[in-house]
């Protein structure tokens, strides 16, 4: 967690007990985009491929966690906390998860077409196939704060 980063967490919480487990990150494929979705409220949900933890012997997300959303300059964006982890076969996730995902157009095609592109690019880069029924990570959170500064950019990003 780099310094602006853990300035964020610990003002938010101020004098009170600090939940012990946070992570910063930044959303894959459109850090600042994605940022930008929860940050409106619009990205409510995530995933990511169930491999991926098992390669890099990484724990799985509970609704223990909270988040520090990252933009693409590692900048803290907002605070989420987990609230709902499933493992779901991709080809089993609901059309109401992909639109809690947010993404282009907000339908279960665009999801689809998305994940499975970023899906076989990242499995390829590790020389592994892509299947459609492939473990995801499927995660719900709620966002607890917001950094002031993106609330406006928020706000004027509406009207496009």
């Amino acid at each position: 967690m780099n310094q602006a980063t853990k300035t964020y967490w610990d003002e938010y919480w101020g004098n009170q007990e600090k939940p012990q487990s946070v992570t910063a990150w930044q959303f894959g494929a459109s850090p600042d985009y994605l940022a930008g979705l929860v940050v409106d409220g619009i990205k409510t949900a995530t995933c990511s491929g169930h491999i991926f933890y098992e390669l890099e012997n990484e724990p799985l997300p509970t609704t223990e966690d909270y988040n520090i959303i990252l933009n693409s300059d590692d900048k803290p964006v907002a605070i989420t906390k987990t609230v709902e982890v499933t493992i779901t076969p991709m080809n089993k996730v609901s059309e109401e998860f992909a639109i809690a995902e947010g993404e282009g157009d907000r339908t279960y095609r665009y999801w689809w077409e998305a994940h499975e592109e970023f899906f076989r690019k990242e499995l390829n880069s590790i020389e592994r196939e892509f299947s459609d029924d492939m473990l995801l990570v499927c995660e719900r959170f709620e966002v607890i704060h917001v950094k002031d500064e993106q609330v406006g950019k928020a706000l004027s990003n509406r009207g496009r």
